[in-house]
């Protein structure tokens, strides 16, 4: 077995498992530390690196064991002793990666080729956090120490010689930029209504572009004028949404299964005021009436045109997978390179002092004797010549491992 052969993934994600199950893989103890240790000890394991997502669960490792049913199986129940009784379905649900395929999955997944929303670079910062816990637990060394540091190059690389991560695919991201595209200043007065998970997200969007004119309408007043704290905006009642006056743009989300702004409320808001504004409706269903777009001097963006916009830009970044491919493999052919020269390295370090251990054996052992009977002129010069050849054998296999 090669070393190359030694890189093995274990993982669990959104591709053959619903998300919510997806925690039955993770390490169920809670001194995982401890677990993991006991993993690598049991499993015949040299190093490993364990990653816990919301969508998947990764074990990558360096290890001598073939990753077949009973390996899995037996791996799995000891993770979480709940799943003994998985070991007719294991393999539906587990995907492994061995050898060169477990570096190109590390790779790609640390690139963000192969997440759930392709492009975004949290898996990238979760992996490198997951070495660095390894290693302080004392669970790497140099094998995922040198993956880790290819992960990080080749994910970079990507990043920025492709267009993977362009396009934005949050919707209140969308929200905002749509917006934005829409306004020249930051003077505007933005109606924010609701401050529930939603219009927080919202919250740091305006406080980033810096709008200082902004209201906040909640049914709960306690919530409202928490947001409004944290950007410096006023906060209401949502029953005083009828007194809201010269308003520029409307962001919409509430909790409410039913339309909030109807064409009469509208119309008390606008109190004569016929300019045109924005309405943001991210609300499922709607929280804005279908007269109040129909009837008002309105630019109406609702959630289902941003989700297909959002649609559209994840098109485009898999589409650029195309690009970051070749990048893969060239970084797979230069990590095949390096892990050969790394062992080379650490081989031809070891040659000096067992060619020392070899001539100290071969005189005070071997030829203990044989050298003993010389005449004292003849012994120094098999000793100087021994000398020489030790240095001589140690320069000339660096030059030659160089040449290699």
């Amino acid at each position: 077995m090669s070393l190359i052969d030694c890189y093995k993934v274990i993982t669990v994600t959104h591709h053959n498992l619903d998300v919510q199950e997806i925690g039955n893989f993770y390490i169920q103890s809670n001194d995982k530390d401890a677990c993991l240790n006991e993993l690598r000890d049991d499993f015949d394991i040299r190093e490993i690196i364990y990653l816990e997502t919301c969508n998947r669960v990764s074990y990558v490792f360096f290890g001598e064991r073939d990753l077949d049913h009973d390996f899995l199986t037996d791996f799995f129940s000891r993770i979480n002793p709940a799943l003994k009784n998985i070991d007719s379905s294991v393999q539906k649900f587990v995907t492994t990666y061995e050898g060169e395929s477990a570096v190109k999955h590390v790779f790609e997944m640390t690139s963000s080729m192969d997440s759930l929303v392709v492009g975004e670079r949290e898996i990238f910062v979760q992996f490198k956090k997951a070495y660095i816990k390894s290693k302080e637990s004392g669970l790497t060394c140099d094998f995922l120490r040198l993956l880790q540091d290819f992960a990080v190059v080749t994910a970079k690389q990507v990043y920025s010689q492709t267009r993977i991560g362009e396009k934005a695919l949050s919707v209140v991201s969308l929200a905002i930029r749509t917006m934005l595209s829409k306004v020249i200043g930051r003077n505007e007065k933005v109606l924010l209504i609701g401050s529930g998970e939603t219009n927080q997200l919202v919250g740091k969007f305006l406080k980033k572009y810096e709008f200082k004119n902004i209201e906040i309408y909640n049914r709960s007043l306690d919530n409202a004028r928490s947001l409004a704290e944290n950007l410096g905006a006023s906060s209401y009642h949502l029953q005083d949404l009828k007194d809201a006056r010269n308003f520029d743009i409307v962001i919409i989300c509430t909790s409410a299964n039913q339309v909030v702004i109807d064409l009469p409320l509208y119309q008390k808001m606008l109190n004569g005021d016929q300019s045109e504004k924005i309405i943001i409706d991210l609300a499922v269903p709607r929280n804005v009436s279908e007269e109040v777009i129909k009837h008002c001097n309105v630019d109406y963006i609702d959630i289902e045109a941003l989700k297909s916009l959002a649609e559209e830009n994840l098109n485009f970044r898999k589409g650029e997978l195309v690009k970051a491919r070749p990048i893969i493999a060239q970084q797979l052919q230069a990590f095949r390179k390096n892990l050969f020269n790394r062992q080379l390295e650490k081989a031809i370090a070891k040659l000096p002092s067992e060619l020392t251990n070899v001539k100290e054996r071969a005189i005070n052992k071997v030829y203990h004797k044989r050298i003993n009977e010389l005449p004292a002129e003849a012994k120094d010069l098999v000793i100087e010549m021994m000398d020489y050849m030790e240095k001589k054998c140690v320069a000339s296999t660096i030059r030659l491992s160089k040449e290699i």
